[in-house]
């Protein structure tokens, strides 16, 4: 099953040892989804992850990036015209799309309101 992980997903994920996010990361890790990501995704997510503010352990950080990139699939992504708060969000949206993916997200209010994008509790029983 192919996913886009928003990044808010990740650091929730980095946050709890339990909970739906760290359920997904870990289904990623037994290769059960397969993580579809730009190089504008990967560059959020080092972005955010690395904030001081989060003192997520780099060690941590840069496990979570070699497994996206290891076990992913590096999209190019269609240009989309939708409307967007944070621009972004554009590039999840845009991957997503393009490989016809779920677009997994604690922010559902910040994308279009569309049947592939889920919030971590509504994606799990799928």
């Amino acid at each position: 099953m192919k996913v886009v992980i928003d990044t808010n997903v990740i650091v929730s994920a980095l946050w709890t040892d339990n909970g739906n996010p760290r359920k997904i990361l870990d289904m990623l890790g037994r290769n059960e989804l397969k993580i579809c990501y730009d190089h504008r995704i990967m560059a959020e997510y080092e972005h955010v992850l690395g904030r001081p503010k989060f003192r997520f352990n780099r060690k941590d950080i840069n496990g979570i990036l070699n497994r996206v990139k290891a076990k992913g699939f590096c999209a190019i992504a269609n240009e989309c015209t939708a409307p967007f708060s944070e621009e972004t969000d554009r590039a999840f949206y845009e991957v997503a799309v393009s490989c016809n993916a779920y677009l997994i997200t604690g922010n559902k209010k910040h994308y279009p309101d569309e049947p592939f994008i889920l919030s971590p509790t509504q994606f799990l029983p799928l």
